[in-house]
Protein backbone atom coordinates (compact mmCIF):
# COMPACT_ATOMS: atom_id res chain seq x y z
CA UNK A 1 0.00 0.00 0.00
CA UNK A 2 2.93 2.55 0.67
CA UNK A 3 4.91 1.95 -2.69
CA UNK A 4 1.33 2.13 -4.18
CA UNK A 5 0.26 5.58 -2.45
CA UNK A 6 4.00 7.13 -3.19
CA UNK A 7 3.96 5.80 -7.01
CA UNK A 8 0.24 7.62 -7.44
CA UNK A 9 1.98 10.77 -5.51
CA UNK A 10 4.96 10.70 -8.10
CA UNK A 11 2.92 9.98 -11.24
CA UNK A 12 0.26 12.58 -10.38
CA UNK A 13 3.07 15.32 -9.80
CA UNK A 14 5.07 14.38 -12.89
CA UNK A 15 1.96 15.81 -15.04
CA UNK A 16 0.16 18.18 -12.22
CA UNK A 17 2.37 20.99 -12.41
CA UNK A 18 2.14 21.57 -16.15
CA UNK A 19 -1.01 20.43 -16.45
CA UNK A 20 -1.94 23.65 -14.10
CA UNK A 21 0.16 26.13 -15.91
CA UNK A 22 -1.73 25.08 -19.54
CA UNK A 23 -4.93 24.97 -17.62
CA UNK A 24 -4.65 28.87 -16.17
CA UNK A 25 -2.43 30.32 -18.60
CA UNK A 26 -4.64 33.78 -19.24
CA UNK A 27 -4.66 34.33 -15.11
CA UNK A 28 -0.82 33.97 -15.63
CA UNK A 29 -0.79 36.16 -18.73
CA UNK A 30 -2.04 39.12 -16.80
CA UNK A 31 -0.14 38.13 -13.39
CA UNK A 32 3.40 38.06 -15.90
CA UNK A 33 2.29 41.32 -18.08
CA UNK A 34 2.81 39.47 -20.74
CA UNK A 35 1.58 38.78 -24.41
CA UNK A 36 -0.19 35.61 -25.22
CA UNK A 37 2.73 34.39 -27.61
CA UNK A 38 5.26 35.13 -24.68
CA UNK A 39 2.94 33.23 -22.24
CA UNK A 40 3.09 29.97 -24.40
CA UNK A 41 6.62 29.34 -23.60
CA UNK A 42 5.62 28.43 -20.44
CA UNK A 43 4.42 24.98 -21.31
CA UNK A 44 6.94 24.44 -24.22
CA UNK A 45 9.75 24.60 -22.40
CA UNK A 46 8.63 22.10 -19.82
CA UNK A 47 8.15 20.03 -23.03
CA UNK A 48 11.52 20.95 -24.45
CA UNK A 49 13.42 20.04 -20.53
CA UNK A 50 11.53 17.18 -20.76
CA UNK A 51 11.72 15.16 -23.65
CA UNK A 52 15.55 15.64 -23.74
CA UNK A 53 16.36 14.50 -19.84
CA UNK A 54 13.96 11.27 -21.12
CA UNK A 55 17.38 10.54 -23.97
CA UNK A 56 19.04 10.15 -20.26
CA UNK A 57 16.96 8.62 -18.10
CA UNK A 58 17.38 4.70 -19.17
CA UNK A 59 21.10 4.63 -19.25
CA UNK A 60 21.55 6.94 -15.77
CA UNK A 61 19.27 4.44 -14.09
CA UNK A 62 21.28 1.58 -15.45
CA UNK A 63 24.42 2.79 -13.99
CA UNK A 64 23.28 5.62 -11.26
CA UNK A 65 19.70 4.28 -10.20
CA UNK A 66 16.67 6.49 -10.87
CA UNK A 67 16.60 7.43 -7.37
CA UNK A 68 18.99 9.16 -7.56
CA UNK A 69 18.11 11.08 -10.84
CA UNK A 70 15.08 12.05 -9.26
CA UNK A 71 16.68 13.62 -6.17
CA UNK A 72 19.10 16.04 -8.23
CA UNK A 73 16.23 16.72 -10.34
CA UNK A 74 14.27 17.38 -7.59
CA UNK A 75 16.46 19.35 -5.31
CA UNK A 76 17.09 21.69 -8.71
CA UNK A 77 13.54 22.32 -9.35
CA UNK A 78 13.21 23.15 -5.43
CA UNK A 79 15.56 25.48 -5.28
CA UNK A 80 14.21 27.42 -8.56
CA UNK A 81 10.67 27.40 -7.43
CA UNK A 82 11.52 28.62 -4.01
CA UNK A 83 13.78 31.21 -5.76
CA UNK A 84 10.75 31.93 -8.15
CA UNK A 85 8.18 32.90 -5.22
CA UNK A 86 10.59 35.89 -4.58
CA UNK A 87 11.63 36.94 -8.16
CA UNK A 88 8.26 36.63 -9.76
CA UNK A 89 8.92 37.74 -13.20
CA UNK A 90 8.76 36.28 -16.86
CA UNK A 91 12.30 35.32 -16.68
CA UNK A 92 12.11 33.40 -13.42
CA UNK A 93 8.85 31.41 -14.68
CA UNK A 94 10.73 30.69 -17.83
CA UNK A 95 13.63 29.15 -15.49
CA UNK A 96 11.33 27.17 -12.82
CA UNK A 97 9.26 25.65 -15.81
CA UNK A 98 12.57 24.76 -17.26
CA UNK A 99 13.82 23.23 -14.43
CA UNK A 100 10.27 21.69 -13.67
CA UNK A 101 10.25 19.61 -16.75
CA UNK A 102 13.80 18.55 -15.71
CA UNK A 103 12.45 17.26 -12.54
CA UNK A 104 9.02 15.67 -13.76
CA UNK A 105 11.30 13.52 -16.70
CA UNK A 106 11.72 10.67 -14.05
CA UNK A 107 9.10 11.27 -11.89
CA UNK A 108 6.84 9.20 -14.26
CA UNK A 109 9.26 6.19 -14.61
CA UNK A 110 10.05 6.47 -10.88
CA UNK A 111 6.05 6.37 -10.19
CA UNK A 112 6.11 2.93 -12.38
CA UNK A 113 8.58 1.32 -10.86
CA UNK A 114 6.64 1.93 -7.37
CA UNK A 115 3.53 0.53 -8.54
CA UNK A 116 5.14 -2.23 -9.70
CA UNK A 117 6.97 -3.05 -6.23
CA UNK A 118 3.36 -3.23 -5.16
CA UNK A 119 2.18 -5.51 -6.97
CA UNK A 120 3.50 -9.17 -7.36
CA UNK A 121 5.15 -10.75 -10.13
CA UNK A 122 1.88 -11.91 -11.85
CA UNK A 123 0.26 -8.57 -12.04
CA UNK A 124 3.40 -6.79 -12.89
CA UNK A 125 1.54 -5.80 -16.44
CA UNK A 126 -1.62 -4.34 -14.21
CA UNK A 127 0.53 -2.46 -12.38
CA UNK A 128 2.39 -0.40 -15.14
CA UNK A 129 -0.71 0.15 -16.83
CA UNK A 130 -2.24 1.65 -13.56
CA UNK A 131 0.86 3.55 -12.78
CA UNK A 132 0.36 5.40 -16.95
CA UNK A 133 -3.60 6.00 -16.29
CA UNK A 134 -2.81 7.93 -12.83
CA UNK A 135 -0.49 9.99 -14.58
CA UNK A 136 -3.51 10.98 -17.26
CA UNK A 137 -5.57 11.69 -14.44
CA UNK A 138 -3.38 14.85 -13.94
CA UNK A 139 -5.43 17.49 -17.17
CA UNK A 140 -8.77 16.67 -15.29
CA UNK A 141 -7.21 17.38 -12.04
CA UNK A 142 -5.70 20.62 -12.99
CA UNK A 143 -9.15 21.98 -14.33
CA UNK A 144 -10.71 21.11 -11.10
CA UNK A 145 -8.60 22.92 -8.68
CA UNK A 146 -10.51 26.43 -8.22
CA UNK A 147 -8.34 29.25 -10.03
CA UNK A 148 -9.16 31.23 -6.43
CA UNK A 149 -7.06 28.98 -4.53
CA UNK A 150 -4.23 29.35 -7.33
CA UNK A 151 -4.50 33.21 -7.83
CA UNK A 152 -3.29 33.96 -4.40
CA UNK A 153 -0.67 37.02 -4.37
CA UNK A 154 -0.50 37.41 -8.10
CA UNK A 155 -0.54 33.83 -8.44
CA UNK A 156 1.98 32.62 -6.49
CA UNK A 157 -0.44 30.23 -5.34
CA UNK A 158 0.46 28.27 -8.68
CA UNK A 159 4.19 27.94 -7.46
CA UNK A 160 3.54 27.17 -3.74
CA UNK A 161 1.21 24.65 -5.00
CA UNK A 162 4.28 23.34 -6.83
CA UNK A 163 6.75 23.39 -4.73
CA UNK A 164 5.16 21.93 -2.19
CA UNK A 165 4.07 18.90 -4.57
CA UNK A 166 7.82 18.59 -5.43
CA UNK A 167 8.79 18.57 -1.26
CA UNK A 168 6.35 15.88 -0.68
CA UNK A 169 7.99 14.01 -3.96
CA UNK A 170 11.29 14.44 -2.45
CA UNK A 171 9.92 13.47 0.92
CA UNK A 172 8.43 10.15 -0.32
CA UNK A 173 11.52 9.20 -2.42
CA UNK A 174 13.83 9.54 0.46
CA UNK A 175 11.31 7.86 3.11
CA UNK A 176 10.36 4.80 1.05
CA UNK A 177 12.95 3.34 -1.34
CA UNK A 178 13.10 1.27 -4.27
CA UNK A 179 14.74 -2.14 -3.85
CA UNK A 180 18.27 -1.86 -4.85
CA UNK A 181 18.58 -2.59 -8.78
CA UNK A 182 22.41 -3.74 -10.52
CA UNK A 183 23.99 -1.41 -11.38
CA UNK A 184 26.58 -1.68 -14.76
CA UNK A 185 28.90 1.14 -16.47
CA UNK A 186 26.78 1.77 -19.91
CA UNK A 187 27.65 5.23 -20.33
CA UNK A 188 30.01 6.33 -23.64
CA UNK A 189 32.05 9.32 -24.36
CA UNK A 190 29.90 9.12 -27.72
CA UNK A 191 26.63 9.05 -25.78
CA UNK A 192 27.35 12.71 -24.53
CA UNK A 193 28.31 13.70 -27.89
CA UNK A 194 25.20 12.35 -29.27
CA UNK A 195 22.97 14.36 -26.22
CA UNK A 196 24.34 17.88 -27.19
CA UNK A 197 23.26 17.02 -30.77
CA UNK A 198 20.13 15.93 -30.13
CA UNK A 199 19.00 17.78 -26.78
CA UNK A 200 19.33 21.24 -28.99
CA UNK A 201 17.72 19.77 -32.15
CA UNK A 202 14.37 18.66 -29.58
CA UNK A 203 14.26 21.79 -28.37
CA UNK A 204 14.21 23.70 -31.45
CA UNK A 205 11.65 21.87 -32.50
CA UNK A 206 9.37 21.88 -29.69
CA UNK A 207 9.74 25.60 -29.77
CA UNK A 208 8.70 25.73 -33.12
CA UNK A 209 5.91 23.60 -32.89
CA UNK A 210 4.70 25.31 -28.97
CA UNK A 211 4.70 28.91 -30.70
CA UNK A 212 4.30 28.63 -34.37
CA UNK A 213 1.07 29.00 -34.33
CA UNK A 214 1.05 31.95 -32.50
CA UNK A 215 3.57 34.05 -34.05
CA UNK A 216 2.13 32.54 -37.13
CA UNK A 217 4.65 29.77 -39.26
CA UNK A 218 5.06 32.26 -42.62
CA UNK A 219 5.49 35.74 -40.74
CA UNK A 220 8.27 34.90 -38.07
CA UNK A 221 11.74 33.83 -39.90
CA UNK A 222 13.33 32.46 -36.96
CA UNK A 223 10.58 29.68 -37.10
CA UNK A 224 12.15 28.49 -40.31
CA UNK A 225 15.71 28.98 -38.99
CA UNK A 226 15.15 27.44 -35.99
CA UNK A 227 13.22 23.93 -37.89
CA UNK A 228 16.28 24.14 -40.41
CA UNK A 229 19.06 24.14 -37.69
CA UNK A 230 16.16 21.53 -35.75
CA UNK A 231 16.94 19.25 -38.52
CA UNK A 232 20.53 19.64 -38.90
CA UNK A 233 20.55 18.89 -35.45
CA UNK A 234 18.63 15.59 -35.37
CA UNK A 235 19.96 14.08 -38.53
CA UNK A 236 23.68 14.47 -37.64
CA UNK A 237 22.79 12.89 -34.32
CA UNK A 238 21.04 9.92 -35.97
CA UNK A 239 23.86 9.51 -38.11
CA UNK A 240 26.27 9.19 -35.69
CA UNK A 241 24.33 6.60 -34.00
CA UNK A 242 23.39 4.45 -36.87
CA UNK A 243 27.08 3.86 -36.81
CA UNK A 244 27.96 3.16 -33.48
CA UNK A 245 27.97 -0.66 -31.93
CA UNK A 246 26.56 -0.04 -28.37
CA UNK A 247 24.04 3.26 -29.70
CA UNK A 248 22.07 5.58 -27.38
CA UNK A 249 19.26 5.22 -30.15
CA UNK A 250 19.07 2.09 -32.27
CA UNK A 251 18.52 3.32 -35.58
CA UNK A 252 18.06 0.36 -37.01
CA UNK A 253 15.78 -1.37 -34.84
CA UNK A 254 13.26 1.67 -34.56
CA UNK A 255 13.62 2.16 -38.32
CA UNK A 256 12.06 -1.36 -38.44
CA UNK A 257 8.68 -2.23 -39.72
CA UNK A 258 6.94 -3.18 -36.41
CA UNK A 259 8.54 -0.52 -34.57
CA UNK A 260 8.39 2.19 -36.71
CA UNK A 261 4.50 1.28 -37.31
CA UNK A 262 3.91 1.91 -33.67
CA UNK A 263 5.35 5.05 -33.43
CA UNK A 264 3.22 6.58 -36.21
CA UNK A 265 0.23 4.86 -34.35
CA UNK A 266 0.97 6.47 -31.27
CA UNK A 267 1.83 10.14 -33.05
CA UNK A 268 -1.87 9.51 -34.45
CA UNK A 269 -3.58 8.61 -31.70
CA UNK A 270 -1.64 11.30 -29.62
CA UNK A 271 -2.58 13.98 -32.74
CA UNK A 272 -6.34 13.08 -32.13
CA UNK A 273 -6.47 12.69 -28.39
CA UNK A 274 -5.59 16.71 -28.20
CA UNK A 275 -9.39 16.92 -28.91
CA UNK A 276 -10.36 18.31 -25.50
CA UNK A 277 -7.48 20.79 -24.59
CA UNK A 278 -7.26 22.21 -28.72
CA UNK A 279 -10.98 21.78 -29.55
CA UNK A 280 -13.62 21.23 -27.01
CA UNK A 281 -11.83 23.51 -24.08
CA UNK A 282 -10.53 26.09 -26.87
CA UNK A 283 -14.22 26.40 -28.94
CA UNK A 284 -15.56 27.19 -25.13
CA UNK A 285 -13.11 29.57 -24.16
CA UNK A 286 -13.97 31.58 -27.64
CA UNK A 287 -17.47 31.51 -26.37
CA UNK A 288 -16.52 33.23 -22.93
CA UNK A 289 -16.79 30.64 -20.69
CA UNK A 290 -14.10 29.88 -17.85
CA UNK A 291 -12.24 27.25 -16.12
CA UNK A 292 -14.71 27.55 -13.00
CA UNK A 293 -17.52 26.66 -15.34
CA UNK A 294 -15.43 23.35 -16.66
CA UNK A 295 -15.84 22.05 -13.08
CA UNK A 296 -18.99 18.93 -14.19
CA UNK A 297 -17.59 18.54 -18.06
CA UNK A 298 -13.97 17.48 -16.25
CA UNK A 299 -15.46 15.87 -13.14
CA UNK A 300 -16.94 13.33 -15.64
CA UNK A 301 -13.70 12.99 -17.48
CA UNK A 302 -11.94 12.42 -14.26
CA UNK A 303 -14.20 9.70 -13.94
CA UNK A 304 -14.13 8.30 -17.47
CA UNK A 305 -10.20 8.46 -17.41
CA UNK A 306 -9.89 6.40 -14.32
CA UNK A 307 -12.32 3.89 -15.49
CA UNK A 308 -10.89 3.39 -18.35
CA UNK A 309 -7.41 2.26 -16.95
CA UNK A 310 -8.76 0.34 -14.66
CA UNK A 311 -10.59 -1.76 -17.48
CA UNK A 312 -6.97 -1.26 -19.33
CA UNK A 313 -5.29 -2.93 -16.26
CA UNK A 314 -7.60 -5.74 -15.75
CA UNK A 315 -9.11 -6.57 -19.74
CA UNK A 316 -5.52 -6.08 -21.18
CA UNK A 317 -4.49 -9.41 -23.53
CA UNK A 318 -1.05 -9.18 -24.56
CA UNK A 319 -2.00 -11.51 -27.13
CA UNK A 320 -4.34 -9.15 -28.84
CA UNK A 321 -2.78 -6.00 -28.25
CA UNK A 322 -4.43 -4.13 -30.83
CA UNK A 323 -8.15 -4.91 -29.87
CA UNK A 324 -7.95 -2.27 -26.91
CA UNK A 325 -6.56 0.58 -29.41
CA UNK A 326 -9.41 0.02 -32.36
CA UNK A 327 -11.96 0.18 -29.64
CA UNK A 328 -10.31 3.60 -28.59
CA UNK A 329 -10.22 5.02 -32.41
CA UNK A 330 -13.23 4.19 -32.71
CA UNK A 331 -14.88 6.19 -29.75
CA UNK A 332 -12.83 8.70 -30.42
CA UNK A 333 -14.60 9.08 -33.93
CA UNK A 334 -18.07 8.91 -32.96
CA UNK A 335 -17.21 11.57 -29.98
CA UNK A 336 -15.40 14.17 -31.83
CA UNK A 337 -18.80 13.53 -35.14
CA UNK A 338 -20.60 14.08 -31.92
CA UNK A 339 -18.71 17.28 -31.29
CA UNK A 340 -19.01 18.52 -34.87
CA UNK A 341 -22.55 19.02 -34.72
CA UNK A 342 -21.84 22.20 -31.83
CA UNK A 343 -23.54 25.77 -32.24
CA UNK A 344 -23.05 29.24 -30.39
CA UNK A 345 -25.20 27.72 -27.89
CA UNK A 346 -23.30 24.50 -27.25
CA UNK A 347 -22.29 24.45 -23.40
CA UNK A 348 -20.39 21.98 -21.58
CA UNK A 349 -23.07 19.58 -20.12
CA UNK A 350 -23.76 18.79 -24.26
CA UNK A 351 -20.29 17.50 -24.27
CA UNK A 352 -20.50 15.42 -21.38
CA UNK A 353 -20.96 11.93 -23.49
CA UNK A 354 -18.63 12.92 -26.21
CA UNK A 355 -15.92 13.78 -24.02
CA UNK A 356 -16.41 10.78 -21.89
CA UNK A 357 -15.97 8.37 -24.48
CA UNK A 358 -12.58 10.75 -25.51
CA UNK A 359 -11.60 10.54 -22.03
CA UNK A 360 -11.87 6.52 -22.08
CA UNK A 361 -10.40 6.17 -25.08
CA UNK A 362 -7.59 7.64 -23.63
CA UNK A 363 -6.79 6.00 -21.09
CA UNK A 364 -7.65 2.18 -22.92
CA UNK A 365 -5.18 2.84 -25.39
CA UNK A 366 -1.54 3.99 -23.50
CA UNK A 367 -1.19 0.61 -21.78
CA UNK A 368 -1.53 -1.63 -25.00
CA UNK A 369 0.46 0.85 -26.65
CA UNK A 370 3.62 0.65 -24.71
CA UNK A 371 3.16 -3.17 -24.35
CA UNK A 372 2.69 -3.26 -27.95
CA UNK A 373 6.75 -1.89 -27.94
CA UNK A 374 7.85 -3.53 -24.84
CA UNK A 375 6.95 -7.22 -26.14
CA UNK A 376 9.07 -5.83 -28.86
CA UNK A 377 11.83 -4.99 -26.63
CA UNK A 378 11.61 -8.69 -24.74
CA UNK A 379 11.94 -10.18 -27.44
CA UNK A 380 15.20 -8.35 -28.60
CA UNK A 381 16.80 -7.83 -25.24
CA UNK A 382 17.05 -5.43 -22.67
CA UNK A 383 19.44 -3.29 -24.37
CA UNK A 384 16.65 -1.95 -26.80
CA UNK A 385 14.85 -0.35 -23.64
CA UNK A 386 16.71 2.89 -23.89
CA UNK A 387 15.55 3.27 -27.80
CA UNK A 388 12.42 2.42 -26.64
CA UNK A 389 11.56 4.90 -23.83
CA UNK A 390 13.02 7.60 -26.15
CA UNK A 391 11.01 6.57 -28.79
CA UNK A 392 7.69 6.36 -26.37
CA UNK A 393 8.44 9.93 -24.90
CA UNK A 394 9.07 11.65 -27.70
CA UNK A 395 6.07 10.45 -29.99
CA UNK A 396 4.23 11.05 -26.90
CA UNK A 397 4.97 14.50 -26.48
CA UNK A 398 5.72 15.23 -29.73
CA UNK A 399 2.31 14.04 -30.93
CA UNK A 400 0.40 16.20 -28.72
CA UNK A 401 2.82 19.58 -29.85
CA UNK A 402 2.11 18.74 -33.30
CA UNK A 403 -1.97 18.06 -32.54
CA UNK A 404 -2.36 21.09 -30.87
CA UNK A 405 -0.28 22.86 -33.10
CA UNK A 406 -1.65 21.58 -36.69
CA UNK A 407 -5.01 21.78 -35.68
CA UNK A 408 -4.94 24.91 -33.87
CA UNK A 409 -3.48 26.70 -36.87
CA UNK A 410 -6.69 24.53 -38.97
CA UNK A 411 -9.07 26.28 -36.45
CA UNK A 412 -7.45 29.93 -37.40
CA UNK A 413 -7.32 29.55 -41.02
CA UNK A 414 -10.87 27.68 -41.05
CA UNK A 415 -12.11 30.93 -39.09
CA UNK A 416 -11.32 33.34 -41.01
CA UNK A 417 -12.62 31.28 -44.23
CA UNK A 418 -16.20 31.11 -42.55
CA UNK A 419 -15.93 35.03 -41.33
CA UNK A 420 -15.85 35.80 -45.26
CA UNK A 421 -18.41 33.80 -46.40
CA UNK A 422 -20.85 35.09 -43.32
CA UNK A 423 -19.68 39.07 -44.32
CA UNK A 424 -20.39 38.55 -47.81
CA UNK A 425 -24.15 37.99 -47.30
CA UNK A 426 -24.33 40.75 -44.60
CA UNK A 427 -25.43 43.92 -47.11
CA UNK A 428 -27.50 47.36 -45.63
CA UNK A 429 -29.78 45.66 -48.82
CA UNK A 430 -31.03 43.02 -46.92
CA UNK A 431 -34.14 43.55 -44.53
CA UNK A 432 -32.65 40.83 -42.05
CA UNK A 433 -29.55 42.59 -41.82
CA UNK A 434 -31.17 45.85 -41.21
CA UNK A 435 -33.34 44.45 -38.83
CA UNK A 436 -30.50 43.13 -36.68
CA UNK A 437 -28.86 46.22 -36.42
CA UNK A 438 -31.92 47.87 -35.26
CA UNK A 439 -32.26 45.49 -32.58
CA UNK A 440 -28.57 45.44 -31.85
CA UNK A 441 -28.57 49.35 -31.59
CA UNK A 442 -31.68 49.47 -29.38
CA UNK A 443 -29.80 48.56 -26.42
CA UNK A 444 -27.66 51.91 -26.61
CA UNK A 445 -31.51 53.65 -26.82
CA UNK A 446 -31.22 54.59 -23.15
CA UNK A 447 -27.40 55.75 -23.19
CA UNK A 448 -26.69 56.98 -26.62
CA UNK A 449 -28.82 59.88 -27.97
CA UNK A 450 -26.96 60.08 -31.57
CA UNK A 451 -28.38 57.94 -34.01
CA UNK A 452 -25.10 57.32 -35.91
CA UNK A 453 -23.01 56.63 -32.90
CA UNK A 454 -25.77 53.65 -32.24
CA UNK A 455 -25.55 52.56 -35.62
CA UNK A 456 -21.81 52.16 -35.44
CA UNK A 457 -21.87 50.46 -31.85
CA UNK A 458 -24.71 48.15 -33.82
CA UNK A 459 -22.08 47.48 -36.87
CA UNK A 460 -19.67 46.80 -33.92
CA UNK A 461 -21.86 43.79 -31.92
CA UNK A 462 -22.71 42.13 -35.33
CA UNK A 463 -19.32 41.78 -36.48
CA UNK A 464 -18.91 40.21 -32.61
CA UNK A 465 -21.37 38.15 -33.65
CA UNK A 466 -20.36 36.91 -36.68
CA UNK A 467 -16.61 36.15 -35.45
CA UNK A 468 -18.24 33.94 -33.04
CA UNK A 469 -20.19 31.85 -35.30
CA UNK A 470 -16.71 31.79 -37.50
CA UNK A 471 -15.43 30.22 -34.82
CA UNK A 472 -18.05 28.11 -33.98
CA UNK A 473 -17.76 26.41 -37.46
CA UNK A 474 -14.31 26.33 -37.91
CA UNK A 475 -13.70 24.53 -34.20
CA UNK A 476 -16.52 22.02 -35.85
CA UNK A 477 -14.46 21.76 -39.26
CA UNK A 478 -11.39 20.87 -36.58
CA UNK A 479 -13.89 18.46 -34.75
CA UNK A 480 -14.22 16.30 -38.27
CA UNK A 481 -10.60 16.20 -38.98
CA UNK A 482 -10.02 14.81 -35.89
CA UNK A 483 -13.03 12.05 -36.69
CA UNK A 484 -11.20 11.57 -39.99
CA UNK A 485 -7.99 11.10 -38.41
CA UNK A 486 -9.01 8.72 -35.94
CA UNK A 487 -11.19 6.77 -38.67
CA UNK A 488 -8.12 6.74 -41.24
CA UNK A 489 -6.43 5.16 -38.23
CA UNK A 490 -9.02 2.51 -37.18
CA UNK A 491 -8.78 1.02 -40.98
CA UNK A 492 -4.95 1.19 -41.03
CA UNK A 493 -4.35 -0.54 -37.78
CA UNK A 494 -7.55 -2.81 -38.23
CA UNK A 495 -6.04 -3.93 -41.91
CA UNK A 496 -2.44 -4.64 -40.11
CA UNK A 497 -4.47 -6.65 -37.34
CA UNK A 498 -6.35 -8.88 -39.75
CA UNK A 499 -3.09 -9.50 -41.95
CA UNK A 500 -0.85 -10.46 -38.45
CA UNK A 501 -4.26 -12.85 -37.43
CA UNK A 502 -4.20 -14.26 -41.00
CA UNK A 503 -0.61 -15.03 -40.86
CA UNK A 504 -0.96 -16.65 -37.00
CA UNK A 505 -3.38 -18.62 -38.54
CA UNK A 506 -1.80 -19.83 -41.43
CA UNK A 507 1.70 -20.41 -39.78
CA UNK A 508 -0.51 -22.92 -36.87
CA UNK A 509 -1.81 -24.49 -39.71
CA UNK A 510 1.31 -25.01 -41.54
CA UNK A 511 2.56 -26.58 -38.16
CA UNK A 512 -0.10 -28.88 -37.78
Amino acid sequence: MAYAAVGTVLALTGGLGNALVSANLQNLQGSLGVFTLQVAWLPTVFVMTSVCMNLLLVKFRQQYGIRLFAEIGLLAYIAVAFGHLFVNDFRSAIAARAFAGIAAAPLSTLGLYYFIQAAPAVHRIKAIVLALGVGQLATPLARLIPSDLLGIDAWNGLNMFELGLAIICYACVLLLRLPPSDRIKVFEPLDFVTFALFAPGIALLCAVLGVGRYEWWTAAPWLGWALAASVALLTTALIIEHNRSQPLINTRWIAGGDIARIALAIILVRIVLSEPTVGAVGMLQTLGLTNDQFHGLYWIILAATATGFVASAFLLDVNHIPRPILIALALITVGALIDAQSTSLTRPQNLYLSQAMIAFAGAIFLGPALMAGFTRVIQKGYAYLASFSVLFSVTQSLGGLAGAAALGSLQVMREKYHSNQLAEGITQADPQTVLRLQQLGGAYARTLGDATLRGGEAVALLGQQVTREANVLAFDDVFRVFAVIAAATFVWIAILYARAQMRARAARQATA
